[in-house]
């Protein structure tokens, strides 16, 4: 038998993965982006939300409900420490500054692809979700063998989270335009450096594929 990462999902033993889309990291008035002012922020942030807004939410959507239609387990990462004052957090992220406090707006995952019923949430304090929670050992309770992955950042958290996964044993799919970094240079040039480890799919082609399983 030849192996390969090009395995289509089976449903009962996957589930998709949103990586850090929070208010934080992904809504305007996020901590991320507190006291930059306006031409600093459209400068550096205008394309990333522009983005965001008008066709990677849309996607992340479109994945959502296919999924949820399919039986697919959902899942959401997001940065959020333990703590009210972030002690419990990574000491990469108290260099960097990300302190979102427990229970906090910053740390709800936006609106738009908000969890429903008893979808997983997992808070994280380090880049990768595999090395600050216990996203391995639940998913291997769940039976789940196959993840997809959605997310931001595509060249941070996403990457790390990809590698972690795969080197544990699961067989990954990126959707390539539900993920989202800070420039087109950047995340075209993520997802060249990564695909070596899963296998890559768009919006369309990973919905298709849900599709054609009913």
């Amino acid at each position: 038998m030849t192996l390969t990462r090009n395995v289509p999902l089976d449903p009962a033993h996957s589930a998709l993965l949103f990586i850090d889309v929070q208010n934080f990291a992904a809504h305007r008035d996020g901590g991320e982006f507190k006291d930059i002012p306006e031409a600093e922020f459209d400068a550096k942030y205008g394309w990333f939300f522009s983005e965001l807004e008008t066709r990677v939410i849309p996607n992340m959507q479109a994945i959502q409900a296919a999924c949820r239609g399919m039986g697919v387990e959902l899942m959401y990462t997001t940065i959020e420490s333990l703590t009210l004052d972030g002690r419990d957090r990574s000491l990469d992220y108290k260099i960097t500054g990300f302190h979102v406090p427990k229970g906090s707006w910053d740390g709800k995952v936006i609106d738009q692809i908000a969890p429903v019923g008893d979808e997983i949430i997992l808070p994280k304090t380090s880049s990768s979700v595999f090395v600050s929670t216990h996203i391995d050992y639940i998913l291997r309770n769940l039976g789940v063998r196959q993840l997809v992955l959605s997310g931001l950042i595509t060249d941070q958290c996403v990457e790390s989270a990809i590698r972690d996964a795969c080197d544990l044993g699961y067989l990954v799919t990126q959707v390539t335009d539900a993920c989202l970094t800070y420039s087109q240079e950047r995340h075209d040039h993520s997802l060249q450096t990564i695909k070596g480890y899963c296998r890559q799919l768009t919006t369309r082609e990973l919905v298709a594929e849900l599709s054609a399983g009913k």
